[in-house]
């Protein structure tokens, strides 16, 4: 874990190419904190780091891929010294009624949201373990209710939540477990949707509704700055007009 306390602490972020994740990306190097951006799009975070600057690593991996995100954790023990806070930010929502045709989307979800976050603490464990560290998982309000065309969207984010508070009695007080449970956020999650009229349906709301994600990386930025001796452990985050 880092000791240069000049050059702030190590935070890590999947899914850093767009969204939650490059605006937390940003909140942070704004409070001095050093960072490995992960992503499957190099492109985007090499860009990221470069304008970030302050040694922001850009790491191509995809939270699927154990072997990629172990040979991430390596590069950020090697390079930067350790993680001091791991962002769970990945996902996807593949919105749909629940069928065989979406069964390729539904693994997709599965994979990324739950496993892929599993793994990534997983591999980052005693990283954040050295010392005290932060991990942050990014939910939803679907982890807390659920929707007809959401089904397995909403599984993979209640059992981010479940996974989440059992972890939190599990390792603190080592490292301070947090779950972000956000609304509907301006990002490009919609854009992912294959099914039409789902499609159709989530964008309309979101025009009508959304925050940015801006709003959502100031909360995680404020969350991880709060003394060592408390922890915001759930913060959910809703449009003021999102009704559910």
């Amino acid at each position: 874990m880092s000791t240069d306390r000049d050059s702030g602490r190590v935070a890590v972020i999947t899914g850093a190419s767009s969204g939650i994740g490059e605006a937390t990306a940003r909140a942070l190097a704004a409070d001095g904190h050093r960072l490995a951006l992960l992503a499957r799009r190099a492109d985007r975070i090499e860009a990221l780091a470069d304008e970030l600057g302050n040694g922001a690593l850009a790491i191509e991996a995809d939270v699927t891929d154990r072997d990629a995100m172990v040979a991430a954790a390596e590069r950020v023990q090697s390079e930067l010294g350790g993680a001091d806070i791991l962002v769970n930010n990945a996902g996807v929502m593949l919105l749909a009624p629940f069928s065989s045709e979406q069964k390729e989307e539904i693994r997709q979800m599965v994979e990324t949201n739950l496993l892929g976050a599993i793994t990534a603490a997983e591999v980052f464990l005693d990283q954040l373990r050295d010392g005290g560290g932060d991990l942050v998982n990014l939910s939803s309000v679907a982890g807390r209710t659920a929707r007809p065309g959401a089904s397995v969207y909403n599984a993979t984010k209640w059992g981010l939540n479940g996974w989440s508070e059992a972890l939190r009695q599990e390792l603190q007080p080592d490292v301070r477990v947090m779950i972000i449970e956000p609304g509907a956020v301006a990002t490009e999650l919609t854009d992912h949707i294959t099914d039409a009229q789902t499609k159709q349906v989530t964008e309309k709301m979101y025009e009508e509704t959304a925050i940015t994600a801006e709003d959502v990386a100031e909360v995680i930025a404020f969350a991880i700055e709060r003394p060592r001796r408390l922890t915001l452990n759930e913060i959910l985050i809703r449009p003021t007009v999102q009704a559910l």
